[in-house]
């Protein structure tokens, strides 16, 4: 991954409700969530939810389709893992306890504890 792209993608995510919205789509699981229930889910009015969207859209993080007179938007796990992956790459220098608690803290994720799709 080339590091503008890195770059895109963090700050696609360095804002609270794109962050929520992001958040909200990876627990949804690749089934995705409508745009009216994810603004319903968090709160988020119609024409900011829309610009949020193009934002986190435009970094490579979400995709949509229409289904009928819905637009469903999903996570895009390439994009997201392709991002975690170029920030740890390097991570290690031959040291390989520096990594250790990120393989732990992945070990735990919630996501692995839940079926996909299970939004609460």
């Amino acid at each position: 991954m080339e590091s503008n792209i890195a770059i895109k993608r963090l700050s696609a995510l360095a804002q609270p409700s794109r962050l929520a919205v992001f958040r909200l789509l990876v627990k949804a699981g690749p089934e995705g969530v409508a745009a009216g229930e994810i603004a319903r889910l968090l709160g988020i009015t119609s024409n900011t939810l829309s610009a949020q969207l193009n934002v986190l859209t435009n970094a490579g993080l979400i995709s949509s389709q229409r289904d009928g007179r819905s637009i469903i938007y999903a996570a895009n796990y390439d994009g997201m893992s392709e991002l975690l992956v170029y920030l740890m790459e390097d991570c290690c220098q031959g040291h390989p306890e520096v990594c250790a608690p990120l393989s732990i803290a992945a070990s735990r994720a919630a996501c692995c504890d839940q079926p996909q799709g299970a939004l609460s």
